[in-house]
């Protein structure tokens, strides 16, 4: 008779959610290998459900990046918490998994071993302390609150071990996803798009803030492209449906000849066959550019060979507090650059991220040859550094190989 294990995962929003499902599927199938038989309680979203884990809160759609832009999401984060900890106080788990999801994860690690002391906790895909260096509170909360760190980049395994904790890099998720992608031609022929079509994805939001600060700049900057080149047509996959409205009112105020796309396969399994039929990823494959907002979506267009324009913007109050009053600076942003902390990929970021500078240096990818393939020989330099095929089947067996005997 199997084992039974009951592990309790935490994380939050759409990336969350997707890096979370992938490692539930690696764990699943490295337990039954052991005889273990997995419980998964989780706070996360519907990819997560899919893959096998029962939830206790959704926390797919109360994430957000900045000061102001947090605050409406402090209390249903608050609330979501409170109910997560009750439950583990009544029913305490073998093994925490704690997957992205800065702040409430951070406040989790203080809460543990306190609460919780003889249960383990692992942290997967952690803060970027390493790379915004300026607080070690959060990194102090980790290193005290878990018994491994498995750190996703190669610089982020250097510095986690630097302060004192026990880090295993095994390398990036995507790397495992992406091996399921379709390719340009099988993309263009599922979305009826022929191959001397020029296409660009446009991938503005997967947070509600940022259809108010990223999806008007993207929008006017794809009118812009469209205008020096008309015969240019526009792919938009949604990566929640409740954006459909705000994004095909932008398709109509600035004139864009754009497709919208839903993902119905976002609320399955997102590898296999399932991601080879994701309008999303289809979308991606079949792309001569793609213009998004910073984060986890960079990775897979350069995994795909795609060449991108990269932006995020902020309340502007947020930025001033941030710059002026906190000093906060970051070389990168995007995962991409990140890697090997390098500019792969062009990022504008606030005050740069204009119309102007994103269909300018887009329409240098579109039409200068040479400036495209500086880009994808950056992404074979990057592809070597995110490590081997294998990256959640190896997270899952530190994680496994935690659990108390």
């Amino acid at each position: 008779m199997a084992k039974s294990v009951r592990l309790f995962i935490s994380t939050g929003e759409v990336s969350g959610d997707l890096q979370a499902s992938l490692l539930i599927d690696a764990l699943q199938r490295q337990a039954a290998q052991r005889g273990l038989e997995l419980e998964i309680l989780a706070l996360g979203g519907d990819r997560m459900v899919a893959a096998g884990a029962k939830l206790l809160g959704y926390t797919t759609g109360i994430g957000s990046v900045g000061l102001l832009e947090s605050v409406p999401f402090i209390l249903p984060t608050l609330k979501v918490q409170r109910q997560a900890k009750q439950y583990l106080q009544q029913n305490p788990p073998d093994l925490v998994v704690l997957v992205d999801y800065m702040g409430p994860n951070v406040a989790l690690c203080g809460y543990l071993p306190k609460h919780l002391p003889r249960v383990p906790a692992v942290y997967y895909i952690a803060p970027q302390e390493w790379v915004w260096r300026a607080s070690s509170y959060n990194t102090k909360c980790i290193i005290n609150g878990t018994k491994r760190v498995l750190a996703i980049f190669p610089e982020e395994a250097r510095y986690f071990q630097e302060q004192g904790a026990q880090v295993t890099w095994v390398g990036h998720p995507l790397v495992d996803r992406m091996q399921y992608a379709p390719d340009r031609a099988t993309a263009r022929a599922a979305l009826g798009i022929p191959d001397d079509q020029l296409t660009v994805v446009l991938m503005p939001a997967s947070r509600q803030q940022e259809i108010r600060y990223l999806l008007p700049v993207i929008a006017q900057a794809a009118q812009q492209i469209q205008a020096q080149i008309p015969q240019v047509r526009f792919w938009i996959p949604l990566a929640r449906e409740t954006y459909r409205g705000a994004i095909e009112q932008a398709v109509k105020d600035y004139g864009l000849q754009a497709t919208v796309l839903s993902d119905p396969t976002a609320r399955q399994l997102p590898i296999g066959k399932a991601l080879q039929k994701s309008p999303t990823m289809q979308a991606i494959a079949a792309a001569d550019l793609a213009i998004t907002k910073s984060g986890t979506a960079n990775l897979e267009v350069a995994l795909l060979d795609v060449p991108q324009v990269v932006l995020y913007k902020v309340n502007p109050i947020t930025a001033w507090v941030l710059g002026k009053l906190l000093r906060f600076s970051i070389p990168y942003m995007s995962p991409v650059n990140l890697v090997e902390m390098k500019p792969v990929v062009p990022e504008f970021l606030q005050s740069t991220a204009t119309p102007d500078n994103i269909a300018q240096t887009s329409l240098q990818l579109l039409l200068d040859p040479a400036k495209r393939a500086a880009m994808l020989a950056g992404y074979a330099s990057m592809r070597q550094a995110v490590g081997a095929p294998g990256v959640c089947d190896r997270a899952a067996q530190e994680i496994l190989a935690l659990l108390p005997s």
